[in-house]
């Protein structure tokens, strides 16, 4: 499952990066300086990414056997500025953390 957290954890990352500079900079030039070129640059570019985060995220939640619920929550936090960031660590902490053993 290494491997498939490490898949997460960039493109994660990355969806994070691009939607900041999409939201931050290719919006405001767009709506405030008539200037479209960074959301028509960025913005296919996230979309693009965004179905990769769907993918590696699917592939990571079905290894971990997370239940549908959390899988579609964690798939959201691609679409919302900072949050990718946010549940990444979350991710990662629940992964690499054993199970507790009922015993």
């Amino acid at each position: 499952m290494g491997a498939a957290l490490t898949r997460y954890r960039v493109v994660a990352y990355v969806v994070g990066v691009v939607l900041i500079a999409l939201v931050v900079v290719g919006m405001p030039l767009k709506y405030l300086w008539d200037d479209p070129v960074v959301v028509e640059t960025i913005g296919p570019a996230h979309g693009f990414l965004y179905m990769v985060y769907l993918l590696v995220t699917f592939d990571l939640g079905r290894r971990a056997r997370w239940p549908l619920g959390r899988m579609v929550l964690v798939m959201l936090a691609g679409t919302i500025p900072f949050v990718s960031f946010f549940a990444e660590r979350a991710v990662t902490r629940q992964v690499r953390e054993p199970e507790p053993v009922a015993g």
